[in-house]
């Protein structure tokens, strides 16, 4: 049963449990209107303290397609953070008004703190560079739709893996399923941090290191890109040298398998050329929608609503 529970990284959840979760999404892809009343009368919160567009308006529209409601902030200035009020005072008052409250936070471990006093299922929205376990939800509901199956593939995760926590948490989800290998594609300054490495070389799954994307993208069954992130650097100057590392185009795109599919959490910057966008292999977009109904999927979930 996950009614009740919390989502702070994808490892809380056992596979069995994910397939609840992909199971209920794809039904509800299938048919949508049999879940438009299902959570009539509950009110999610989304407690936004770093900007979001996709994660934040995917999160409210499942709950309103749900048939539930929304309140929140997507400017902790406008909340009474500015006034010094803890998180743990926060979560308690906000989980007294809401059934389920969905947090994006950018210092690591946030989320992990707000479960520790919330009465209602915390989802952690994003944290720093930490963890983001919707997002792989998401890129797993796309892969299994497109793939089939979660084993056997060559994954390449290309551009800011130091500090891209969509790219920590599905190595990690991946790493769970059999006969995966990873190419971990980045400059130097922008590697993958240990802690994540760790987790491979406790499983001996098999993974490289490199820094040309074109070296390898005819390799890859699935290439995820990542923007590099301005917000997460200290110096300017750093991330002006790294922002243009690498750009998928079309001359690359002619390097890679007919049935590549090619994924990006989003927003990008110019990461992907426009040109790849029509693409048959390109399936950033279709991942965006398979975003809000996985979020539908996990609140019916968490909440314990059949």
């Amino acid at each position: 049963m996950l009614k009740g529970r919390h989502l702070i990284e994808p490892e809380d959840f056992t596979k069995e449990e994910l397939d609840e979760i992909f199971t209920l999404a794809n039904s509800i892809i299938e048919n949508q209107n049999m879940y438009l009343h299902s959570c009539d009368g509950k009110l999610l919160a989304t407690l936004f303290y770093e900007p979001s567009t996709r994660t934040r308006f995917s999160f409210e529209s499942a709950m309103l397609r749900l048939g539930g409601n929304v309140v929140g902030f997507s400017e902790p200035g406008s909340s009474s953070v500015m006034k010094g009020e803890s998180i743990a005072d926060t979560i308690r008052t906000v989980g007294s008004y809401t059934d389920i409250i969905a947090m994006r936070h950018p210092k690591e471990g946030a989320p992990k703190l707000a479960s520790m006093y919330s009465p209602v299922p915390i989802i952690n929205a994003g944290d720093g560079g930490h963890q983001h376990p919707t997002q792989t939800l998401t890129d797993l509901l796309t892969i299994q739709n497109i793939k089939g199956n979660f084993s056997n593939l060559t994954i390449g995760l290309c551009g800011d893996l130091k500090f891209g926590r969509t790219v920590h948490s599905l190595i990690k989800a991946l790493s769970r399923y059999e006969n995966n290998s990873f190419i971990l594609i980045s400059p130097q300054e922008l590697r993958i941090p240990p802690y994540i490495k760790n987790v491979l070389d406790d499983k001996n799954i098999k993974y490289i290191e490199v820094e040309k994307l074109e070296d390898v993208i005819g390799d890859l069954d699935i290439l995820y890109m990542t923007r590099v992130q301005k917000e997460r650097f200290f110096n300017e100057a750093d991330y002006i040298r790294l922002k243009d590392s690498y750009i998928l185009d079309s001359e690359k795109m002619k390097l890679a398998k007919e049935d590549l599919t090619v994924l990006h959490p989003l927003p990008r910057v110019n990461e992907i050329s426009y040109e790849v966008d029509n693409d048959p292999r390109a399936c950033y977009f279709r991942q965006v929608k398979f975003g809000m109904y996985v979020r539908m999927a996990l609140i019916l979930k968490l909440l314990g609503v059949e």
